[in-house]
């Protein structure tokens, strides 16, 4: 799951953090893609309106 689309479905970042029950900061330090297990916890409290995605984070560790 990208970074943006978790904001946009949020609409601001401080919005999405609340959410999560962390920091603005907390989000952006992720970068482009959401880490793997607050994928998962967003996927959960949207109620699968975003979803997450591990073949984005597979391929990423791959590269490295």
């Amino acid at each position: 799951m990208k970074t943006s689309m978790a904001i946009d479905h949020f609409e601001t970042a401080t919005a999405l953090a609340k959410a999560l029950g962390i920091t603005k900061s907390s989000v952006s330090q992720w970068g482009e893609h959401v880490p793997q297990l607050r994928a998962y916890q967003l996927e959960r409290i949207t109620n699968g309106k975003l979803i997450a995605d591990d073949s984005q984070n597979d391929s990423e560790q791959q590269a490295a």
